[in-house]
């Protein structure tokens, strides 16, 4: 009798010690992971990040289970071609009852960086029946990452980091139409360069090779009460000083570079004290029952951790200001036990 009591007591143990882990997380979400990016979609979050060979999709109910969420490589490059190489920062997206991944890929020459997507009709999208569409490019065709897609009255539209002519020095933000999800409109419009002391660490030169790199990268579209954000990662990401701007929209015309305002200070940066570095290359979702804001990041747990596979994706609140500006504090310690995305 005392054994069975003794065993109804470990069962009922282990179902409370469950359910409290299950409505809990802690970061990083995975172990490696850089620029992450999640969707909703019917219920289930489809979460990718840089793989740098092959595009990866999650499948989870809550980003807080995303450790054991199935997976799926869903397309793998094939060789000697322009986009064979070096695939970063993949976005998922849901459009008009489609599924598009842009990324960026080159042929193993940096200087080739261009945006690509895929696309596939299928209810579910952890499967191999995504085809490749070919690249997505203003006329000026230039070097491009980072690309994010938003609808916005209407109208789709592209943000991407690029550089303005053909040599590396400095990263801008690109803002272009869309006429449907593969082709760009019309002529690309800078709306952000590097110009604040924030953002230009990235000094990538030797004593006998002086070389400085600006970087604005990472756009994402951000849109609450009808007020239209970008925030972007600035600074090189191999620096610990990388952290993320804000830009808001005044009117109701993207296209307009006028008519963005850049915050003069970092709206989230590295925490030392909570070790927590290079925080960036950021995506925002919501919570299962559409009650919370969220950002997912990537970051680093030590300093000079660079642009490696140290880095992991995590993901905090975000709330909004009187003002109507999203604010989202200070990076989190990995210690710190936190509420899952309320369901």
């Amino acid at each position: 009798m005392k054994k069975h009591i003794s065993q109804t007591i470990a069962i009922l143990l282990f179902l409370f010690s469950w359910s409290n882990q299950a409505q809990s997380f802690q970061n990083p979400l995975l172990d490696s992971g850089a620029d992450p990016f999640s969707v909703y979609v019917d219920g289930y979050y489809y979460y990718t990040h840089t793989m740098g060979n092959r595009v990866v999709l999650w499948k989870t109910k809550n980003l807080a289970n995303l450790r054991d969420a199935s997976s799926q490589t869903i397309w793998t490059p094939p060789k000697n071609t322009m986009y064979s190489n070096e695939i970063w920062a993949p976005e998922i997206h849901y459009i008009n009852n489609k599924w598009y991944v842009y990324f960026a890929a080159d042929n193993g020459t940096n200087e080739n960086h261009r945006m690509y997507v895929l696309a596939n009709t299928s209810n579910d999208p952890l499967n191999d029946k995504w085809e490749f569409k070919g690249k997505v490019a203003a006329p000026s065709d230039n070097w491009a990452i980072d690309g994010n897609v938003y609808t916005y009255n209407n109208q789709l539209y592209m943000i991407w980091s690029g550089w303005e002519g053909d040599t590396n020095g400095q990263q801008d933000i690109f803002i272009a139409k869309m006429s449907d999800p593969f082709t760009i409109s019309g002529k690309r419009v800078k709306i952000s360069s590097p110009t604040y002391e924030w953002e230009l660490n990235g000094d990538l030169g030797t004593a006998g090779n002086p070389a400085h790199v600006s970087v604005n990268e990472g756009p994402q579209f951000l849109e609450h009460n009808d007020k239209l954000f970008i925030v972007f990662s600035a600074s090189g990401c191999w620096t610990d000083q990388y952290a993320l701007g804000l830009m808001s929209l005044t009117g109701n015309d993207p296209m307009n570079a006028e008519a963005w305002t850049k915050k003069e200070e970092p709206i989230f940066q590295q925490s030392p004290e909570n070790s927590v570095y290079a925080p960036g290359h950021n995506s925002f979702f919501k919570s299962p029952d559409g009650t919370e804001d969220w950002i997912l990041y990537h970051a680093n747990s030590n300093p000079g951790e660079g642009c490696g596979n140290k880095r992991s994706p995590r993901m905090q609140r975000l709330y909004w200001q009187e003002d109507g500006t999203p604010f989202i504090g200070t990076p989190l310690p990995t210690s710190v036990i936190q509420p899952i995305p309320s369901e």
